[in-house]
């Protein structure tokens, strides 16, 4: 089995915000895999589903990004998941919009969601999905928390679906297969984009 998890802050004020791109990747591979409803479970909402044969459960931690590790330490529990088998899906500040980064370990790079997820479990190998939203111009707080504007509107969606794709690969290719195409790809595009 594995479980992915995609980090973000519940509820309809939050829906859509730069902060909540890990829920929105949740969302892409349920919406592609033809899944069922999400169901209230460990303090996250879960969908678990099939691909290629294996079982995936599909989690939101509804905690608050502060609290993240708490609803991963339940599902990891719960699901008695491997480390090798859990992916951690969030935003990243540093990265330009839309480029992917695939890590299988590294601190928190002051992402709240990742310290509290590394210091409930004690660990900072946790393969992880980061998602550039780029720089902010202002306060941080403010840009993580605001929506996308219209004119990023396209380039979030494919961001999505190139992000719901790099998972897919993992699942059937494995993480370090994913890793080579999707790091050095991305790293490519966002380079030609200068």
């Amino acid at each position: 089995m594995h479980l992915l998890v995609g980090l973000g802050n519940p509820g309809t004020k939050y829906a859509d915000t730069r902060h909540n791109v890990g829920f929105m990747v949740i969302d892409e591979l349920l919406h592609r895999w033809g899944g069922s409803n999400y169901r209230r479970h460990c303090r996250s909402l879960v969908a678990e589903e099939r691909l290629c044969g294996e079982r995936v459960a599909l989690a939101k931690p509804q905690t608050f990004m502060n609290k993240s590790g708490e609803a991963v330490a339940a599902l990891l529990s719960w699901y008695k998941v491997p480390m090798d088998r859990l992916l951690v899906i969030y935003d990243d500040l540093d990265l330009p919009l839309g480029q992917l980064r695939l890590r299988t370990t590294g601190s928190a790079g002051g992402h709240n969601g990742m310290r509290s997820i590394i210091s409930c479990l004690g660990r900072q190998d946790i393969r992880r999905l980061r998602i550039g939203i780029g720089a902010p111009a202002g306060v941080a707080v403010e840009y993580v928390l605001g929506r996308f504007s219209s004119g990023e509107r396209s380039a979030v969606e494919l961001m999505i679906a190139q992000a719901a794709d790099a998972v897919e690969s993992i699942l059937k290719q494995g993480f370090e297969a994913a890793m080579n195409k999707y790091n050095i790809v991305k790293r490519e595009k966002a380079e030609e984009g200068r």
